[in-house]
């Protein structure tokens, strides 16, 4: 009979994530204003500040490890793609993904696999602005978030087309960072060397949309893990796969 793993420990890892441009993640408007902004950012519902919601770091995150892993397809990555994963390189890959991430609740396992993978591991938090940060926007009469103009060209004509107006959280801007690991029986560091792999992929990719205009660009600062400085370590990591030869 196969051993049920226990959880050992919770890793907490920690960070200032600082915006090297700006950055948008909707709130998904469900009314046009007259004058209004057409796309704005989403912001919390009591205090109005914009924050990273933990659920765009953790679909943007799994999204570039499974990419990585040379398995991705439209949705996201099961058991079965485990399964049928040939290369040992990219099967490994993608059990990792999975213990991280989880899979989809419909997911018909029976209980020696869910015993293999046990629970996903990861639990993002909610990014609030640092209060340092708000109060010297604030007592500097500035704003929380601007507003950039754009438009589209027109190929022959040359002339800027369908103006609109972009909210966007400025760059500068500094979040506080949290995600929690949990440590099973039989985990080993390629998991936490995983997870941070993944955060170094965010930092060389974006976050929120229009990151292919240069919308979303990050950096992890004074990375910490269980409160211990990382800052070589997380310097040190290699985010890609080695080919093989």
């Amino acid at each position: 009979m196969t051993q049920i793993p226990r959880l050992t420990a919770i890793t907490t890892i920690t960070a200032t994530l600082e915006l090297d441009s700006g950055l948008r993640i909707g709130a998904g408007d469900s009314e046009m204003r007259i004058g209004g902004v057409d796309n704005t950012v989403i912001r919390h519902p009591h205090t109005q500040e914009p924050y990273i919601p933990g659920s765009s770091l953790k679909g943007k995150m799994r999204s570039l490890l499974e990419w990585r892993s040379g398995a991705v397809k439209e949705e996201p990555l099961g058991w079965k793609d485990y399964e049928k994963a040939g290369d040992a390189t990219i099967k490994s890959e993608v059990h990792r993904i999975l213990q991280l991430f989880g899979v989809s609740g419909d997911a018909k396992l029976d209980a020696e696999q869910m015993q293999d993978l046990g629970p996903s591991r990861l639990s993002f938090w909610d990014c609030q602005l640092q209060r340092d940060w708000v109060d010297g926007i604030r007592n500097n009469n500035q704003m929380l978030t601007e507003v950039k103009s754009e438009n589209r060209i027109n190929r022959i004509s040359g002339v800027a087309e369908h103006p609109r107006q972009t909210e966007r959280v400025p760059a500068g801007a500094r979040f506080d960072f949290r995600l929690s690991v949990k440590r099973l029986t039989g985990d080993g560091e390629e998991l936490l060397t995983t997870v941070l792999q993944g955060l170094k992929l965010l930092e060389w990719d974006s976050i929120g949309g229009s990151g292919s205009r240069g919308y979303g660009k990050v950096r992890f600062v004074d990375l910490k893990i269980d409160e211990q400085c990382a800052k070589k370590r997380f310097a040190d990591v290699q985010p890609f796969l080695k080919a093989q030869p």
